[in-house]
């Protein structure tokens, strides 16, 4: 009951800094940051604190036991002016069922069979990177990732027994992973420790994984990225996280996806980019340019006295996404040469000649 009394008394979520309506995933990215900020090895006298956050995530990290905490919380175990300080709670005498039978109970086998001490457990989450090609992000590829996680033990499938022998059911618990202490109104549950709330014994040990039936090893995984992937976005691949316990659905693996530079597009979301070099006459003069697209090149026409930096639109030759395909954004680049040849130098002095005004004199005059 020790630790039931504190439920009543602090705000886990306040502790994580997460809403009460947060999700596994935000719970366990905000445990894992205070966890690195306030660990003792890293910030010495955070002791305390670091307890606290874990105290917190043991209950908030756990499906069961958040279930059970939000319950007590919302069912309103208040003592006078803070909390249940000293043991003394009131309480809605018509929330006894509902309370009572979540938190006494706990491990008492539901329709699905197994509770929370020997009941399935939903596996961990993990994370992976991938780096693919400029035209797979725009295209999609299917390729595979390397991931070094727990996994399904290879020498026992996952059931913990060594080869050629098989797990049984516990003749203590019966297979329920609990046992049942009846005192009067009350019944509690505690874990079976003849098979410590697992509900099967093995009698001889997996060598590979020492009876767990986990084994973290290297792994690789299948992954379709689809067409149209952004550099940093992040790809969901259910069910291929870290297997869950006692039968208990797999979690995911999220795979960010970082995209390799192309030597001639970029991109703005759906829209492609493409730098077109131009020489000072052809800006002066206008001119016809043929420009490269992730098909056929196209043709774009260049009004005389264009100026650097001028972007053109071309209509639905960008990327192709679910919202639609994008367009593509030629912007000009006057291209000024190191070297020219006499010929070269004596027109250009014959243009400077001619010019009326430098645009300078506008600015200096300013001054």
């Amino acid at each position: 009951m020790s630790v039931h009394r504190e439920w009543f008394e602090k705000d886990y979520y306040k502790t994580l800094g997460v809403p009460a309506a947060a999700s596994e995933r935000d719970i366990t990215r905000a445990y894992r940051k205070l966890a690195k900020q306030f660990h003792p090895d890293a910030n010495p006298g955070a002791e305390e604190k670091f307890k606290e956050i874990s105290a917190a995530y043991d209950v908030l990290g756990d499906p069961a036991k958040r279930k059970e905490y939000d319950e007590v919380r919302k069912h309103g175990f208040v003592g006078a002016g803070s909390g249940a300080r000293g043991g003394n709670f009131s309480f809605n005498i018509n929330d006894l069922g509902d309370i009572f039978g979540g938190l006494f109970n706990r491990g008492r086998p539901g329709p699905g069979g197994g509770g929370a001490f020997g009941g399935p457990q939903r596996g961990a989450d993990i994370e992976a990177e991938l780096h693919i090609d400029f035209r797979d992000a725009i295209e999609g590829v299917t390729t595979v990732v390397n991931v070094v996680s727990d996994a399904v033990c290879s020498g026992c499938g996952g059931t913990g027994a060594a080869r050629g022998t098989k797990p049984s059911i516990c003749l203590d618990c019966q297979g329920r992973g609990v046992l049942d202490d009846n005192q009067g109104l009350f019944s509690f549950s505690r874990p079976c420790p003849k098979c410590n709330g697992r509900g099967i014994r093995i009698e001889k040990a997996c060598t590979v994984c020492q009876g767990t039936g986990i084994e973290h090893k290297p792994r690789q995984v299948k992954v379709r990225i689809p067409a149209g992937v952004d550099h940093g976005q992040k790809i969901r691949i259910k069910g291929r996280g870290v297997p869950g316990s006692n039968n208990g659905p797999a979690g995911d693996l999220f795979v960010t996806v970082h995209v390799r530079r192309h030597p001639l597009f970029g991109r703005r979301g759906r829209d492609l980019t493409v730098a077109v070099p131009l020489t000072f006459p052809e800006a002066v003069l206008g001119t016809t340019v043929t420009v490269p697209t992730l098909e056929k090149p196209v043709k774009v026409k260049i009004p005389a006295g264009t100026a650097p930096g001028k972007t053109f639109r071309v209509k639905g030759r960008g990327i192709p996404k679910k919202e639609g395909v994008g367009d593509l954004l030629v912007t000009v680049e006057v291209v000024v040469p190191k070297e020219i040849s006499d010929e070269q130098r004596k027109a250009i002095e014959a243009l400077a000649q001619a010019t009326f005004d430098s645009p300078r004199h506008t600015m200096e005059a300013q001054l």
